[in-house]
């Protein structure tokens, strides 16, 4: 048997909409906001956080926040 890789990082397994969505969070702003910025409706941005903390093993924007900045994923 195949072992998984467990040298990527957590957020790899990330689509490319919710590492976005992950990253608009991580910085602080809204569903709304991230909804209006991305032109997609609040439901939908709250769907992929729900995903994002799942997939990451996050439990809330404190955690998000931490692991973005640990990982990275603010830098320009």
């Amino acid at each position: 048997l195949a072992r998984p890789k467990d040298d990527r990082p957590r957020h790899a397994a990330l689509s490319t909409r919710e590492l976005q969505v992950c990253k608009l969070s991580a910085q602080g702003r809204s569903v709304k906001q991230i909804a209006d910025e991305l032109s997609l409706s609040a439901k939908t941005i709250s769907t992929f956080r729900s995903r994002i903390f799942s997939k990451l093993g996050l439990r809330n924007d404190a955690e998000l926040a931490h692991y973005a900045r640990e990982h990275g994923l603010l830098d320009p």
